[in-house]
């Protein structure tokens, strides 16, 4: 009996030409990473559990591919973020900082396969790492970084939302509501998915009164400019530490995203854009195509305290962003809006009319030697 060819759900195979085009974006990524001084980092994709599993817990934890080996607790790597936590800890002494990387791998998680959601993924990260600080035009170079990388890929039509997450909490501070800020924003970050009334709805059912929901619905409902957000932000003359310098760091990355050569046509303040991963607590970013909003976000991120508090007691405060390449490549795929044409990656095709193969192949390894890429057809056909 033969055994039936097929791979796991959530896994993607692709034919050689959807594959070559799949290539050619990632690499379009990685060189915009490098054109920005970015240095490349590959971490292992499996690591000790007790060291991924540091900070892990509630729905990661459950999707992690977890094993034994002997007497050894392994799982395999669910983000690229843990990872880098890991190295730059281990690596302190050895490197410079601000810390500048790039890592583009695959990543695990065990959720439910369905369309467009997989469970083996590339992801294409770059974060920046200080050594107990972290200047805040970092966060407006970020943007920079996307606004290139959708330029390569052929998109015009794409806008990059930032908000920062100080602002959200010192709001919630300032209504007496802190201790439910991390909640309050995982239901607000839902808001384009749910809508409005389905949030005001899961609010009320954190015993949050009338008023105070109002005054949240009003905050994140906040319109117009970049600038009149900003305005009106200030206008609300909130007596909060946090909120105040929240609003201060929005500022100046609105202002230095600007000296960085983005148009304002794509890129906005978005006061509903709260990143749900609780670590996320200054600048956070998503990045929609605007034709195409039913794919979500293309590449989010955010600014973070302290990247590798659970490994060191230094403090490594640091900004990123990612780009979940093997969903974005389905999802642009499924759009039509690529598409995969090139059958070969050769530049010429050597085919011999002759029995006597000395010289086509002599020929096909010259031209190799100047970086022509060469096929010979080695059939023996007449």
């Amino acid at each position: 009996m033969k055994t039936e060819p097929r791979t796991l759900p959530g896994f993607m195979e692709l034919l050689p030409d959807e594959q070559i085009l799949f290539n050619q974006i990632k690499e379009k990524i990685e060189n915009t990473y490098q054109k920005f001084g970015f240095l490349p980092l590959d971490t292992p994709i499996i690591e000790l559990s007790e060291v991924l599993l540091a900070k892990a817990g509630g729905e990661t934890e459950k999707q992690i591919y977890r094993f034994t080996k002997g007497e050894t607790d392994l799982s395999l790597r669910f983000d690229l973020t843990v990872p880098l936590s890991k190295y730059v800890a281990k690596n302190y002494g050895n490197l410079s900082f601000p810390f500048r990387r790039y890592q583009i791998g695959k990543v695990y998680r065990g959720e439910r396969a369905q369309k467009g959601r997989y469970r083996e993924f590339y992801q294409c990260d770059i974060d920046i790492i200080g050594d107990g600080e972290l200047d805040i035009i970092n966060d407006a170079e970020l943007p920079s970084v996307i606004y290139t990388i959708f330029k390569e890929l052929g998109f015009d039509n794409f806008t990059i939302c930032i908000n920062n997450r100080k602002i959200l909490n010192g709001l919630f501070e300032s209504l007496g509501q802190k201790e439910n800020s991390t909640e309050i924003l995982r239901i607000i970050d839902k808001i384009d998915k749910i809508g409005k009334k389905a949030v005001e709805e899961e609010l009320s059912k954190l015993n949050l009164d009338k008023e105070n929901i109002e005054k949240i619905m009003k905050f994140i409902e906040i319109t117009g400019t970049s600038d009149d957000k900003l305005k009106q932000l200030e206008d609300l003359k909130i007596n909060n530490e946090t909120y105040n310098l929240g609003l201060e760091e929005l500022k100046q990355v609105v202002k230095n995203v600007r000296l960085f050569g983005v148009p304002e046509q794509n890129f906005k303040v978005d006061l509903t854009i709260a990143r749900g991963l609780d670590y996320y607590t200054g600048t956070v970013y998503e990045t929609f195509l605007n034709d195409y909003r039913e794919i979500g976000s293309v590449c989010s991120g955010g600014r973070y305290d302290n990247l590798a508090e659970y490994y060191t007691d230094k403090k490594l405060p640091g900004v990123g962003i990612s780009i979940g390449l093997t969903r974005l490549f389905y999802k642009l795929n499924e759009l039509k809006l690529i598409s995969a044409k090139k059958k070969s990656i050769s530049n010429i095709l050597i085919v011999p009319m002759i029995e006597n193969l000395e010289k086509p192949i002599e020929l096909a390894t010259d031209l190799r030697k100047i970086g022509v890429n060469t096929e010979i057809f080695l059939n023996n056909k007449k």
